[in-house]
């Protein structure tokens, strides 16, 4: 009996003859996955490939379970011809999105439905063992939890804040403790082929794929969080830079001020138009005498960005102030990419972005200071429509299109 799809797929040794096989299903299968079922016509069509290869390479792909033979179709004259398409349940794709204070797990099919999904996971991300450990834990119980095979389980997306290298699997930000890539590790603890993401980069592909995006290809996704991170898609794909770290918006230099940023260094937007700083300006308000409803239930020390925004959300007038400040200065730092990206659609994302027009309307009017009227004219600005599911979404359409070269 000869080797199944997965099998040929993960074995480093394939060649010749087989090599090229292998790379005719990918296409296949990226078809489907990509514009959906299709007859034997359509694809010799699209792939320039002759029918008798086509039928063989469905045929393989059928005995495999992944493609199925949905029946006839309707036709204009003549035999009407059989479609094809993908079976949702034949491969499924583990997400994992880590935040600051919890983490969110969700499971995809081949079709990229979202099948399970377990949100706001209570984790604290320490740069520790402990943190490590705990974090493949969540994950592996998450797995116990899944009626589905586990062999059928064929990869895990994991988002995570800073530096990363996705070729690689390393991790420069959290948990570089040894020489092996951070996704050898965790796979070895789960036993799951693992893949690492800026969660920025992911959060953006999320949105661009199943999001707020309609037709535009030239997108940047803002991740307003603690920090801000930024996703920036070029013609459609995802852009790294050299080493995977393009998108580092929030250590621009754009400030002249004595402020040590998270980096190390002073004056970055960071500093000034973030949700770290906009705790810090916060605090710094309520030990001037303002007055703020949450002072009524918490001691200023304690006071964390989520309590902000659910005040801001409930009218409160300071957290309203600041929050519209932190938005004039992003809207700056947002003018600057424009007039150097001219992009079709900007994307405000991340959970600052739940404040809506309390950020927004700033952001916009900074913009519009800030930027050449004849580029930014050009640019549609957006709130986020998967808001905390957007890195979920990218997490498992990245490490599905990843594993089986999906484009």
């Amino acid at each position: 009996m000869g080797k199944t799809f997965f099998e040929e797929l993960n074995n480093e040794n394939v060649t010749g003859v087989a090599y090229k096989n292998v790379s005719l299903k990918k296409t296949v299968l990226s078809y489907f996955a990509n514009v959906g079922n299709a007859t034997i016509a359509d694809l010799c069509k699209e792939l320039n490939l002759s029918a008798p290869k086509v039928t063989a390479l469905l045929a393989d792909l059928i005995q495999d379970g992944l493609i199925k033979d949905y029946g006839k179709v309707e036709s204009t004259g003549g035999r009407k011809p059989n479609l094809y398409g993908l079976v949702p349940d034949s491969a499924f794709f583990i997400g994992v999105d880590i935040k600051q204070n919890h983490i969110n797990i969700g499971l995809s099919d081949l079709q990229k439905n979202l099948i399970k999904v377990s949100e706001k996971i209570p984790y604290k991300l320490d740069n520790n063992k402990e943190s490590l450990e705990s974090l493949c834990t969540l994950i592996n119980d998450f797995i116990t939890e899944l009626t589905i095979p586990r062999e059928k389980l064929l990869g895990i997306g994991i988002n995570l804040t800073g530096r990363i290298n996705y070729a690689t699997g390393y991790s420069y930000s959290f948990f570089y403790f040894n020489e092996e890539p951070l996704s050898k590790i965790i796979e070895s603890k789960i036993g799951i082929r693992v893949f690492l993401e800026n969660d920025s980069k992911s959060m953006a592909y999320g949105e661009f794929s199943a999001g707020v995006v309609n037709h535009e290809k030239n997108v940047l996704f803002l991740n307003l969080d603690h920090g801000i991170g930024l996703g920036i898609l070029v013609n459609g794909q995802l852009y790294y830079g050299k080493s995977g770290y393009s998108g580092e918006f929030g250590h621009i230099p754009l400030f002249n001020n004595e402020i040590i940023c998270q980096c190390g260094k002073k004056g970055c937007l960071e500093t000034e138009a973030s949700g770290w700083a906009l705790t810090r300006m916060f605090k710094e308000r309520l030990l001037e005498g303002s007055s703020s409803i949450l002072t009524k239930n918490k001691n200023s020390a304690d006071i964390k960005m989520e309590d902000i925004i659910n005040a801001a959300n409930n009218d409160d007038v300071l957290a309203i102030e600041l929050i519209a400040k932190i938005g004039e200065n992003l809207g700056r730092g947002i003018a600057l990419l424009i007039n150097l990206f001219n992009p079709e659609l900007v994307i405000l994302g991340g959970s600052l972005a739940a404040t809506e027009e309390y950020i927004r309307l700033p952001i916009k009017s900074a913009i519009n200071k800030y930027s050449l009227s004849l580029v930014n004219q050009d640019t549609i600005l957006k709130m986020s429509k998967l808001g905390e599911r957007a890195g979920l979404i990218g997490a498992c359409l990245l490490v599905r299109n990843r594993l089986l070269s999906l484009s």
